[in-house]
This record gives structure tokens, sequence and C-alpha cells, in this order.
């Protein structure tokens, strides 16, 4: 829920701290984090970072403001792009960037701060994680009423949308498949209520998803996860119906006493003989509590 607040840059409600005294300051806006960034002269992403977030690349997506110093950005394409003062910026996940010459780079950032510079998990560690698959419904036919023109601008308004939803109930952003996002929680019940959040923002701009969510043991590997539970929520999101969000047994057991409601589905082959369920209804007190965890 919006509300009339502000915040003193003098006053961060969190400071993470980097050798060679570059820092990241956080300041929290209930749904919204921004974030203050001072990178000192010689920080590299790669260099830096990387050991602690334990992927080859920066997978975050940044949208921000420099205020001084030049940063210098690194695509896998060999795209290279500075970033002067008094410029707005955006940077795309999957990408390298440095300090360039002897002033401070410093920046707000208004995307992608929650978690930043802090590790998920080792790479190559199997953890327990709740998988969210959504998907454009009839995106196809869309694009084709609409024009490729009109369709790219509305392609990236719900990307933004589902970032944003994504980013206030603490998710991970692991890659996008075109006309939908697999997302990784440490929580069924963020998850589950992030899915439905992007439904209804997606309706917003003439938009109709459907959401498939399943928890179990994932293997992280450098921007991407692995293993049987990304097939498995991959083929509950294909049970899903336009605008439904449709979770696996696993899920549904870890919100037994929630105030989730359920429709049951039935036995379906995912591997085996599986029983899914709809998301029937969440009363509003759990969504909005929902959205302020983290």
């Amino acid at each position: 829920m919006a509300r009339l607040q502000r915040k003193d840059l003098a006053k961060p409600d969190e400071v993470r701290e980097f050798p060679g005294s570059s820092r990241v300051e956080i300041f929290e806006m209930d749904d919204v984090v921004v974030g203050r960034t001072v990178w000192q002269p010689g920080w590299r992403w790669s260099e830096v970072i990387k050991p602690i977030a334990g992927t080859d690349l920066c997978e975050y997506h940044h949208l921000g403001y420099s205020i001084s110093g030049v940063f210098r950005v690194a695509m896998p394409d060999g795209t290279e792009m500075e970033i002067p003062p008094n410029h707005v910026y955006e940077i795309p996940a999957g990408h390298d960037a440095w300090v360039v010459g002897d002033e401070p780079w410093i920046a707000i950032d208004w995307a992608g701060m929650r978690s930043f510079a802090r590790p998920i998990a080792a790479r190559g560690e199997r953890i327990v994680a709740t998988l969210l698959f959504t998907d454009i419904v009839d995106s196809t036919a869309t694009a084709e009423r609409i024009g490729d023109s009109a369709w790219r601008e509305l392609l990236a308004q719900h990307n933004e949308r589902v970032r944003w939803e994504l980013d206030r109930f603490r998710g991970r952003d692991v890659t996008t498949t075109g006309d939908g996002f697999l997302a990784m929680f440490d929580g069924a019940e963020r998850a589950v209520l992030c899915a439905r959040s992007i439904c209804t923002a997606a309706q917003g701009i003439g938009l109709v998803i459907r959401a498939g969510v399943h928890t179990g043991e994932v293997e992280l590997v450098p921007g991407d996860v692995r293993g049987l539970a990304v097939h498995v929520a991959a083929r509950i999101l294909g049970l899903a119906g336009p605008g439904e969000v449709v979770v696996s047994w696993t899920t549904r057991d870890l919100l037994l006493g929630s105030a989730f409601t359920f429709e049951d589905r039935g036995m379906q082959g995912i591997p085996g003989e599986r029983a899914v369920y709809a998301i029937a209804g969440v009363p509003e007190a759990a969504a909005v509590a929902g959205s302020k965890v983290g």
C-alpha cells in the first residue's frame, strides 16, 4: 500500500560494505527498496562482487541515476557502454561493470537492490526453493494483432511490472522465457502471493498471465537453476488456465494452515500421478502482510 514518506540519504536503513571503502546504502520504503552505490576507483563487479554472488555476471537488472564518476558496463555479446554523471541508465541482467578513472562512481538505483551483493548459495549447491513460472496467455496472437512495435513496448511494460513484483516479494529473477519468467523464492507463501500480484499487475496493461509454482530441490549454477524441480514447475505452468495460479502438492503442503484456499485439480502425471491445486483465494490481509516480508 503506497503512502506518503521520505528517507534521508544521510541515514540509510542498511549499509553493505566492500573492500576499498566501496559500499551500498539501502533505503527501504515499504514495497520499494532504493540503493545508493558508492564504488571507489578500481572497483569491478567480477573482482569484488562475483565471489559473493557466486555467478559469473551480475544477474540483477538496474535502473538508476548517475550522480558522479564514470561507470562502464560490458555485456556478454561484447556491447559496452559508459555512464557519465547526470545520466539516467538501465543495465540488463547478465553484465560485468567497473569504475573508470580516479573518481568514485556514485549512483541511485531503483531496481535490483533488495538482494544485491548478498550470497544466495554456493555455486553448484543443491537447495530447496520455490520456483515460479509465468507466461503471457495468447502472446503470439496478441503480437500479430497489435504489430511488432506495439508488442515490444507492451512486453517491456510487462517485464518491468513482473520485475517490480519479484523485487517486492523478495524473488530472484532467474531467467526470461520470451513472454514469461522463471523466478526463485525462499518461501512458498511469497512465491504464490507474487504470482497473484503479477497476474493483477498484468491486467492493468491488458495482458492475461498464468502461473505455475512448485517447491523442490534445485542445483544453483551461474545465472540459472537446474534439476527435476524446474521441469515439474514448467509442467505445472502448462496446467494453469488464463489468470490462474496453479501449485504443486509440495507447495500446497507448505501452505496448509495459511489463509490460502485451494481448488483440487486432481492427479496429474508430472511425473507420476501427483495432485495439483489452483489458488482459489487469498484474503486481503494475507496479501498485504506477504508484500511486507523482507
